[in-house]
């Protein structure tokens, strides 16, 4: 597992992944020319509020893998 401190609404949060969700999360970042704070926030602000946010950013990235985005 690895940290990752963002920013969200203003707020300093740090996210618990797996290595290779991080990486993923900055190769589409990068393709898409956002931020992975920015991606996040989209993500936090989009999941249902009984999900846990590492959770939503996870699938949000399986499902972006699959084209289902």
């Amino acid at each position: 597992m690895t940290k990752l401190s963002v920013s969200l609404s203003g707020h300093q949060t740090s996210i618990s992944l797996e290595h290779e969700f991080i990486q993923q999360l900055r190769k589409i970042a990068a393709n898409e020319h956002k931020s992975i704070a920015s991606i996040i926030e989209h993500i936090d602000d989009n999941r249902t509020p009984d999900t846990n946010l590492s959770s939503a950013i996870r699938v949000w990235i399986l499902k972006k893998s699959l084209g289902q985005l």
